[in-house]
Formats: C-alpha cells, sequence, structure tokens
C-alpha cells in the first residue's frame, strides 16, 4: 500500500495493468475478494458494512451501493478500456483535492475504487427548470479551474494510462479507427453506411489540419472528462464535485463542450445556436482569457468540439472492448459519434 493525502492506494506498475485480464464479476470468489477489499477499506475507517450491496452493471464498469453504519458508500470496478479511472482518481483527489469525489480508495492495478456517497447532482438539483439553466454558467469555470490546475501533471497522468488524445495524436488515431470495421458496424444496419466510412476517409486531411490549428492555439492539453452532463456533477455546498471519469483523456480542455453543450440543449430543448448555449461556452472560456483573446478561445471552442466527436468514438470503443453480450445495445455509438462529424456545432 501507498498513501496519498484522504486516500488508501493500492498500486500495480503500469505493465502489470495491462495485461490484467478482465474479471469475470459473476464469479462468487471475485465477489468475495472485492467485496473483502471494501469491507477492509471501511474498516480503516471504523466503518462497518450492514447490509446487502446493491448492483449496477455495465459492460465497462460494475457499482455497488454499500450501506454502512453511517452512510452508504459506492465501490466500482472498471473492465480493462477504463481501468484507468481508479489510478486517474488518486491522481486527481491530489492534484486538485475536493474538487472531485475524492476516493477513500483506490486500487489502481485492479481498476477498482471505493468512494463516499456524492450526494445531490446537478441534474437533481436542476429537475429540468430552465430558469435555472444560468447555474451552468457557475459550474462550468470551476470545472475549467480544475483543469487548468491539473495542466502542469498531464505527463504524469499519461504515465498512469490515462488515454492520449492530445489534437496531435488523434490524427493516427482517427486513421486507425476507419480501419476498424467490426467496431464501426461496417455494413450493419446499426452502424457506418460504406458511404459515410468512404466520405470520413476523405475526411483524413482535414481532420489532421483541424487538429493542428487546436494544437496550434497554445492552451496546454490535460484532463479532458468527455461525459460532462449533469449528472456527472455533485452539488456541495461549498462548489461542485465532478465524477465519474471513466471516459477521461489528456486531450485539448475545451473537448468537454461537446458533451455539455449537447446535453444542455437536450434536457432544455434548445435550438442550435442558442444564445443560451453561447453563454455557456463563454462562462467555460473566461478563465483562459487572461491569456488568450476571445476570438482565439471561440475558435479553439469550434474546434476542438469538432474533433472530439473522434475522442467520444475512441471512448466508446475502449469501453466496449469486453465479451460481455450486453456491449451490442451501445455498440453503435462508435458509429454514430464518427458520423456526427459531419453535423452543425452547437455554438
Amino acid at each position: 500500500m501507498t498513501e496519498l493525502p484522504g486516500v488508501t492506494a493500492a498500486t500495480t506498475p503500469p505493465a502489470d495493468r495491462a495485461t490484467t485480464p478482465r474479471a469475470d464479476w459473476a464469479d462468487p470468489h471475485w465477489r468475495d475478494a472485492a467485496l473483502g477489499w471494501v469491507g477492509d477499506q471501511l474498516g480503516r475507517l471504523g466503518r462497518r458494512i450492514v447490509g446487502p450491496v446493491e448492483p449496477r452493471v455495465r459492460p465497462w464498469s460494475l457499482v455497488w451501493r454499500v450501506p454502512t453504519d453511517t452512510g452508504d458508500f459506492w465501490f466500482k470496478a472498471n473492465n480493462p478500456g477504463t481501468r484507468h479511472e481508479a489510478a486517474l482518481l488518486a491522481a486527481l483527489a491530489r492534484l486538485v483535492p475536493g474538487r472531485v469525489l475524492d476516493p477513500v480508495a483506490v486500487d489502481a492495478g485492479r481498476g477498482w475504487s471505493l468512494l463516499p456517497d456524492g450526494g445531490r447532482t446537478l441534474r437533481d438539483a436542476l429537475g429540468g427548470d430552465r430558469s435555472l439553466l444560468s447555474r451552468w454558467e457557475r459550474v462550468l469555470p470551476e470545472y475549467a479551474d480544475l483543469q487548468r490546475t491539473v495542466a502542469p501533471g498531464a505527463g504524469e497522468l499519461l504515465a498512469l494510462g490515462v488515454p492520449d488524445h492530445r489534437p496531435e495524436a488523434l490524427p493516427d488515431l482517427f486513421e486507425a479507427l476507419l480501419d476498424d470495421e467490426e467496431a464501426l458496424l461496417l455494413g450493419a444496419e446499426n452502424g457506418l453506411s460504406v458511404e459515410t466510412h468512404e466520405r470520413l476517409r476523405a475526411h483524413r486531411a482535414g481532420f489532421a489540419d483541424d487538429c493542428r490549428r487546436l494544437a496550434g492555439t497554445g492552451v496546454a492539453p490535460t484532463v479532458q472528462h468527455d461525459d460532462l452532463h449533469d449528472g456527472n456533477v455533485f452539488v456541495a455546498d461549498d462548489g461542485y464535485r465532478f465524477f465519474d471519469w471513466g471516459d477521461a483523456s489528456v486531450a485539448h480542455p475545451f473537448g468537454s463542450l461537446l458533451v455539455t453543450l449537447n446535453s444542455v440543449a437536450h434536457t432544455f430543448g434548445l435550438p442550435e445556436g442558442d444564445p443560451a448555449l453561447a453563454r455557456l461556452r463563454d462562462a467555460y472560456l473566461e478563465p483562459w482569457s487572461d491569456r488568450h483573446d476571445p476570438g482565439t478561445l471561440r475558435e479553439a471552442a469550434r474546434l476542438a468540439v469538432r474533433v472530439t466527436r473522434v475522442s467520444r468514438a475512441l471512448s466508446w470503443r475502449r469501453a466496449l472492448q469486453t465479451p460481455d453480450p450486453a456491449r451490442a445495445e451501445y455498440a453503435s455509438a462508435v458509429p454514430g459519434w464518427l458520423q456526427e462529424l459531419f453535423e452543425p456545432d452547437p455554438v
């Protein structure tokens, strides 16, 4: 065991992590081992489990609600494609303590994390009420400040196994993804059509140019959540806590706006180009205005939102690298996000 402030972290060398197979979450031996680990970590805090765990299973992770004598805790086990989340959580708890849902304990090698209950989410707080939309204007600068604080540690995150989606890396990743016909469901009813596949291949040079221009904006790469919506933010008395980092990568920070603006538009029924979306974009960008002019920031945001559609496809492909048959329910997300490259930008 190695100790981090507020976190007990069991670490495994990166090479060992890479070869760790997917656990069989239904195996009683695996379950016993996980329950034993959870019980040990809670025991360190003077807590004890007082009832059966309640599972939620997805192809990419298993989550247990763990009832204790002092309230609920949450255990998460990631599959190999999202296993970096555990190590990332430990790093973020050290780099930006209190800005994420700081874990009680992590085992990076096994992709396990134990977290306190985060309370009410932003989704609960907003309840779809259009009059509360401006609350996002307070959330986004806090998230931007988190990213700016973490940026000097981007190399450390890459060494921990957090995926590299920096603009310089994305063209080659895009090229390789276009060769993965299985992940693209090429020619299938719910997959990528042959015509769209050819259109994407023809777009490779244009995509690489977008990435080159984005890299040239001078905004440092950092952690990029890649799934920042109101269900992944907890509301606290002293601010907000950002959680569920399984899709995260080291990337251009502004790519986070893709999911955020899309989800806000969907939740509140906002049309494309709605001024409210531009206000949210500008609220997010404002912390960077100390070094960049507004025009440069907005152009960087436009480029980042566009290229991050490939990042989303890559994240889904990683998450679905599992033999779990339930993956079929989500498999269309990989080609779906690639097709979004030809859709209008949200702002």
